[in-house]
């Protein structure tokens, strides 16, 4: 039931932003104070969950509910995991270990002060998005005592390993980079889907790839995008152009977008990520695929998603499924 999930997920929540590598971020700027926002906000939820659960078949209100704070509570853990995987990183650059140079541009500073700000504004978006959910709770629900959780067990880390999240994920990322590397398929645009469960790598192996040195060197333009939303076309587009020019083109009508994106992709060769695609209709998956055929042969879209079913949808010419590693 998808409030039992939202229980477990609430509890995973509070125990990563109670974890040892989100403790030592607690000094950069601004980050400490989200991360407590983040767990009061967290707790207050899980507080209500159970009784949520009761009364989740018998109301509606109930169930339309819980049933938005799904994607919440999933953008939430998600970062948590990118945020932790990004320190532990950080943590092994800072000692030159040679193992590590490929993951580099995980982040977008190597300055803390310019990460934190960078990260904190991404925790502060996703809590207020909960407490927008809170606030529009117009049914009463009862609260249990807040719970105390113990702090994620985590392996002891050392600067001669990677965080486990990358660990293993040289033939994943060596089979993503020979599709990205291919000239064999008909279409000039083809796709490939990493699909897998939240914190199972999909956007670290994308970002594995889509930094590769060959890979860069492969296409002329490189776009990513983040969906983590309803799928709406319009909105892909803006976020697109976005990427490639680095300005906001809002307040513009479909047809000027099309335009736009039609002059800068025609006949280049370019790589397109689409991270964490949630849902999509092929009625509007192949309108947003129609904008992106004027590229050269050879272009690609990599899809990151939970779903194997959208990989279906989109029709992907090769689906890599994560596992956790080992």
């Amino acid at each position: 039931m998808a409030e039992a999930i939202l229980s477990g997920i609430a509890v995973e929540i509070i125990q990563k932003l109670g974890s040892r590598v989100l403790q030592e971020t607690r000094l950069w700027w601004g980050v400490k104070g989200e991360l407590e926002k983040l767990r009061r906000t967290v707790s207050t939820i899980q507080a209500v969950l159970h009784d949520a659960e009761q009364q989740y078949w018998q109301s509606h209100q109930v169930k339309d509910w819980v049933d938005s704070l799904k994607d919440a509570f999933y953008d939430a853990d998600d970062l948590l995991d990118e945020f932790s995987t990004d320190v532990l990183v950080k943590q092994m650059m800072s000692t030159g270990n040679k193992m590590v140079k490929e993951v580099r541009l995980f982040l977008s500073s190597s300055n803390p002060f310019v990460y934190g700000l960078k990260m904190a504004h991404k925790i502060g978006k996703v809590r207020s998005k909960l407490d927008e959910i809170v606030a529009n709770r117009n049914f009463h629900l009862e609260n249990l005592p807040e719970k105390t959780f113990p702090m994620v067990e985590e392996r002891e880390q050392t600067h001669s390993s990677l965080p486990q999240v990358v660990v293993g994920r040289e033939n994943d990322k060596k089979e993503v980079i020979d599709f990205l590397l291919s000239s064999s398929y008909r279409e000039n645009v083809s796709i490939i889907s990493i699909v897998g469960l939240g914190g199972l790598g999909k956007t670290t192996l994308a970002k594995l790839a889509y930094n590769d040195d060959m890979v860069k060197s492969n296409f002329e333009l490189k776009m990513w995008v983040c969906i983590s939303e309803k799928f709406d076309v319009k909105i892909i587009v803006e976020k697109i152009l976005e990427s490639l020019d680095h300005q906001r083109t809002t307040n513009l009508q479909m047809n000027t977008l099309k335009d736009l994106l039609l002059e800068k992709i025609s006949e280049k060769k370019y790589l397109l990520v689409l991270d964490d695609l949630w849902d999509v209709d092929s009625g509007k998956w192949f309108k947003l695929k129609d904008l992106l055929v004027g590229g050269a042969s050879g272009s690609k879209i990599i899809v990151t998603t939970r779903h194997r079913n959208v990989a279906e949808v989109i029709r992907s010419e090769k689906t890599r499924l994560t596992k956790a590693t080992s």
